[in-house]
């Protein structure tokens, strides 16, 4: 019998090197977008799937995402001597009742193969969804991980959310090959050169992962970037059919790029209705 998807890791070790100077204290996770931060959509995302436990994989600097998720008494009271019972609210709710958070540190930065070895002992031997807020996804029903956690309650296998990427973008991803005229991930490879890619599918961050990824992830030799390359772990899992793949139906921006950032602040500002 397959386990229940119940937890979620976030990476959230990055150092924000782009954003400088405004990631030198802050978190690149807490950039907001219009009056919510990139940590918070990936979190209400991992919660619409039903999840609820979620594990911060964080790093030095990197304590204001926890004090984001905390709750703060002192804040909501002010808000509500002055009447502002709606703002008040929003700041409580931001974890819903029954939602645990932990976090683990990543002492070094080696990759996110690396970032997501450092959540195996909460994880367990539990198959677990993987959600990097850098990807900022627009998405109708509950969101991707909903779509890839169904996907792995049908057959038990890895799910990866794929993109198409044409031209040279495509040397930025990790790059999937699909089996005929299925959802089977035959390989996947990290950042080829644009003129060795096996396809124009990219891997984006959302994931649903075995817990036999970290037995694999203990053993995998550097990758690309001298870093553990999750791609190079998946990939092993790929040559033994055990890796699906979930076509991505909406709108992915990279925020882990000044351009991907404001892309998606217009994206989400064009859609509020003002009174």
């Amino acid at each position: 019998m397959k386990s229940k998807v119940r937890k979620a890791v976030f990476p959230v070790a990055g150092l924000g090197t782009r954003f400088l100077p405004a990631t030198k204290a802050m978190p690149k996770e807490l950039l907001p977008i219009i009056d919510k931060p990139l940590i918070q959509y990936a979190a209400e995302e991992a919660i619409a799937a039903g999840l609820d436990t979620l594990i911060f994989v964080t790093g030095r600097n990197k304590r204001a995402i926890e004090d984001h998720f905390d709750s703060n008494s002192e804040l909501e009271a002010v808000l509500r001597s002055k009447g502002k019972n709606e703002m008040a609210d929003r700041v409580k709710n931001i974890l819903p009742h029954g939602v645990e958070c932990i976090f683990v540190r990543q002492a070094e930065q080696l990759g996110l193969g690396h970032a997501v070895l450092c959540a195996e002992r909460v994880v367990g031997n539990e198959p677990f969804a993987l959600l990097l807020a850098d990807d900022f996804i627009t998405y109708k029903g509950n969101g991707v991980t909903s779509d890839l956690i169904m996907g792995f309650e049908k057959t038990g296998k890895t799910q990866l959310c794929v993109m198409k990427v044409n031209g040279p973008e495509i040397s930025k991803y990790g790059v999937i090959v699909l089996s005929n005229e299925t959802d089977l991930v035959t390989s996947i490879i990290e950042k080829p050169d644009f003129e060795n890619a096996p396809s124009n599918l990219a891997s984006v961050g959302r994931y649903v992962l075995t817990p036999d990824i970290f037995d694999i992830l203990r053993s995998q030799p550097i990758g690309v970037e001298g870093e553990i390359q999750l791609a190079d772990s998946i990939n092993s899992q790929a040559i033994n059919n055990r890796v699906e793949a979930v076509l991505l139906n909406g709108i992915r921006f990279d925020c882990g790029s000044i351009e991907g950032y404001i892309d998606a602040i217009r994206h989400v500002s064009s859609n509020l209705k003002f009174d």
